[in-house]
């Protein structure tokens, strides 16, 4: 029964990363492929770009929500002690879960975002203080700099060392870990156009 829990919290958790929130909301305000324009990402800064950007801070709360909801709400409810693994390694299995399913999504043939949102959600509900400073990282780099990818990668690297400094459970500092070098691999094309000076900047509209 043990057991069952960790694999049903697992798959609730992956479909929950897996709702393609940006996609959903551009084929209902616009009624396009998300896919099909700008970078072809399925995230909020995309949304942000070719739908709006009342529509892409809704797409980037929900998909921030989405990583909060598993290691909160579903922990709370499916953890027990004594259910073979840690409150901690529980809580990142989960953690990994609902960032693949938004990475990896069922719905769209397993192709969706960078996962940097819901990663955001994830340390939230596990390390709020921890987020905090690495949102301020994000934004210092993102504004200075001017691009929102620079500033998700240099946030994605301060997690593990944040994590390390605060002493927090190693299980999540090695999650930290994992996501900033899953984050890093989403992030390729990214990093070619960043070396290439063709990345898009912060207010870069794609026109209808």
């Amino acid at each position: 029964m043990a057991y069952l829990n960790i694999i049903f919290a697992a798959a609730i958790s992956y479909l929950i990363g897996a709702i393609p929130t940006s996609y959903i909301i551009a084929k209902l305000l616009k009624g396009i492929d998300i896919r099909e324009f700008g970078s072809g990402n399925v995230g909020a800064t995309n949304l942000m770009r070719v739908v709006g950007k009342v529509p892409g801070v809704i797409g980037l709360l929900l998909d921030v929500l989405k990583g909060v909801l598993p290691v909160v709400l579903l922990a709370g409810l499916f953890y027990r002690q004594g259910i073979a693994v840690s409150e901690p390694l529980f809580k990142v299995i989960l953690a990994l879960c609902v960032v693949s399913g938004h990475i990896w999504t069922i719905f769209l043939k397993f192709k969706g975002g960078k996962g940097v949102a819901t990663t955001i959600g994830v340390f939230l509900g596990l390390a709020p203080l921890i987020t905090f400073f690495g949102l301020v990282i994000w934004l210092v780099v993102a504004l200075i700099f001017r691009y929102v990818s620079l500033g998700s990668l240099a946030m994605a690297t301060s997690l593990p060392i944040l994590m390390a400094l605060f002493n927090r459970p190693v299980e999540y500092t090695i999650l930290s870990v994992v996501l900033c070098i899953l984050i890093y691999y989403r992030h390729r094309q990214n990093i070619r156009r960043l070396l290439d000076g063709t990345e898009y900047k912060i207010g870069h509209r794609l026109k209808d």
